[in-house]
């Protein structure tokens, strides 16, 4: 086939406000080639007379255009490409583009929707689309349930069975498979949070039930592309395909560590093994190993390689338990009415008109390890909720004439949250208001978002704000085991545990520390004399705070915790660099 190389476009749309309501984003040349080439290395070719190539969300053409150009040069076969796209004139740019560059193939585009297309199957192809297509190539709109509207994001996940925050291109993933060929192929680009979110569990399980998922890479933080999303790719074949065969998983993440191999690119960067330094100066661990889901088709993905798994197992050998054996692990408070409800500056209102049920709060702003800094204008939260009989219960104002005050002088916008009158709630409660009497038991409070994990005990009956997670202990017997936590959760132990068995991570290495991940950390045994040393040190740390012998009390903490997980030396003191950092 004769190709020539027709213009690049940047953008899918040309506005940006249509973009973001429509899932558009960039696709650079550099990622559509090498979806082509990973597709077209694994695709059935030879033996077809006819190849249909189908893509869901067409924008400008850029993958059709590079998986054309990676097809064979030479070949009897006819090519029919197919394509869905709602923006009318990126379509019409599509069409142009690949009729000009491609001229013997035959080109059948709709402007429509895909999903209206696999769900109601009654298209504008009508006869005259294929019942299956041989080829995929799809970067699927990313629009996530707070965009595209409460009512489409149901509609989607009850059409589909997914569950959880629904995304536009969890519904394209679940509708390629019911139009991929049992021998075909597909290669997708796709945001990699379904990897390791709960609402990913159902695209999850329905990617096993709809391909065999050949290869996966996580690309991480690379910032291929210019909007927000972390991007991964998908090589995925018809269920003909399927074996026992492994899934290869492949990562990629930005990291300061030497490097002892150099790449032109991130793409070019997934060819070595270890730390690559790339020519913009930036450096990327690259790692494979195979697909591992726990033994369920619905569980997390992770990396998993050989040594890795060696880790993991040693860890778990010396594991007595974990946080969730603690307790509960709780988000904050949300109010959804934050302006009313959380102030810096309820201590200099007067003391006649200051409300009774202000109450300390915790939130990020003042998060440190192991114990929380101080603010000249602390944060308080106006709490009107208690315990009566043993049950949570909104608060009487009547018992509270100053409370009761303040809050009627911002009934109009509290009243304006209408999803808590229609809940049946009292006009003035917080949504989410948590177990007044657990506030002012001790607390371990940690960070939903950090590059380090940010743990921290909390002994002075705070309120949490929602932006922080917390575990109280189920009985005073534990209480220990907090502080036991605390230590084993602000170690550099604890961030390769975490990197190793979830790897969920943001930009610029960001990680979430979110319940399903923190419930699941180890603890050691709390009896063992290594880890009553550790409990000791763990409060000494509190205490001292701020002094500046926090971080050398926190080197031989890290050291101590790499030590009672049956760690080897030399992996405890190749982590000391930055054991203190954060405190």
């Amino acid at each position: 086939m004769q190709v020539t190389h027709p213009p690049r476009f940047t953008k899918r749309y040309d506005l940006v406000t249509d973009a973001k309501a429509q899932g558009a984003t960039y696709t650079p040349k550099i990622l559509a080639d090498f979806v082509a080439q990973q597709i077209v290395s694994v695709a059935a070719l030879g033996s077809k007379q006819t190849l249909r190539i189908l893509d869901p969300a067409i924008g400008h053409g850029e993958l059709l255009i590079s998986l054309l150009e990676a097809l064979p040069g030479s070949t009897d076969t006819a090519i029919e490409v197919y394509g869905f796209e709602t923006e009318h004139a990126a379509l019409e740019v599509a069409k142009a583009r690949i009729a000009e560059a491609f001229p013997g193939v035959s080109i059948h585009f709709a402007h429509e929707s895909f999903l209206d297309f696999v769900t109601a199957q009654n298209g504008l192809f009508q006869s005259k689309l294929p019942s299956n297509f041989d080829l995929i190539v799809a970067n699927p709109p990313y629009v996530r349930t707070q965009i595209m509207g409460a009512n489409q994001a149901q509609a989607l996940a009850q059409q589909f069975g997914l569950t959880g925050r629904v995304d536009l291109y969890h519904a394209f993933l679940l509708g390629m498979a019911s139009v991929l060929a049992p021998d075909g192929t597909a290669g997708v680009i796709v945001s990699n949070r379904f990897m390791s979110t709960k609402s990913g569990a159902s695209v999850r399980e329905g990617l096993h039930a709809g391909f065999h998922i050949s290869k996966a890479w996580d690309l991480g933080d690379t910032k291929l592309f210019d909007a927000a999303v972390l991007p991964a790719v998908l090589l995925l074949e018809g269920t003909s395909a399927k074996s026992d065969q492994k899934t290869i998983f492949t990562s990629i993440y930005q990291t300061k560590s030497e490097a002892a191999h150099e790449a032109s690119d991130a793409i070019a960067a997934l060819a070595n093994e270890g730390i690559v330094a790339l020519e913009d100066g930036r450096r990327f661990e690259v790692q494979h190993g195979l697909l591992d889901q726990g033994g369920s088709t619905d569980g997390v993905w992770r990396n998993a390689s050989a040594s890795s798994e060696a880790w993991l197992e040693r860890v778990r050998v010396n594991s007595w338990g974990t946080f969730r054996d603690i307790g509960k692990i709780r988000v904050g408070v949300k109010t959804c009415a934050d302006k009313t409800f959380i102030r810096t500056d309820w201590h200099k209102m007067k003391e006649e008109e200051r409300p009774e049920l202000v109450k300390p709060l915790t939130t990020h702003h003042i998060a440190r390890r192991f114990k929380a800094s101080e603010r000249d204008a602390p944060y308080g939260v106006l709490y009107p909720h208690e315990m009566k009989d043993g049950r949570r219960r909104t608060c009487d104002l009547t018992e509270y004439p100053k409370s009761a005050a303040y809050l009627e002088e911002h009934r109009a916008d509290l009243e304006g949250r209408k999803y808590v009158i229609e809940a049946g709630r009292i006009w003035y409660e917080i949504w989410v208001p948590q177990s007044p009497d657990a506030w002012e038991k001790p607390k371990l409070v940690f960070r939903d978002i950090a590059k380090q994990p940010t743990f921290w005990i909390d002994l002075d009956g705070s309120v949490v704000n929602g932006d922080c997670y917390w575990l109280v202990a189920e009985s005073d017997e534990k209480t220990d085991l907090l502080w036991l936590a605390c230590a084993v959760a602000n170690s550099t132990f604890i961030e390769k545990f975490y990197d190793l068995q979830f790897n969920n991570k943001l930009y610029a290495g960001r990680r979430r520390f979110i319940t399903q991940y923190v419930e699941k950390f180890p603890l050691p045994d709390p009896e063992s004399e290594n880890a009553q040393t550790i409990i000791a040190l763990a409060k000494d740390i509190y205490e001292c705070l701020p002094a500046d012998d926090a971080n050398a009390k926190m080197l031989k903490l890290n050291t101590l915790i790499w030590d009672v997980f049956g760690l080897e030396e030399a992996a405890a003191q190749s982590s000391k660099k930055s054991a203190g950092n954060g405190i």
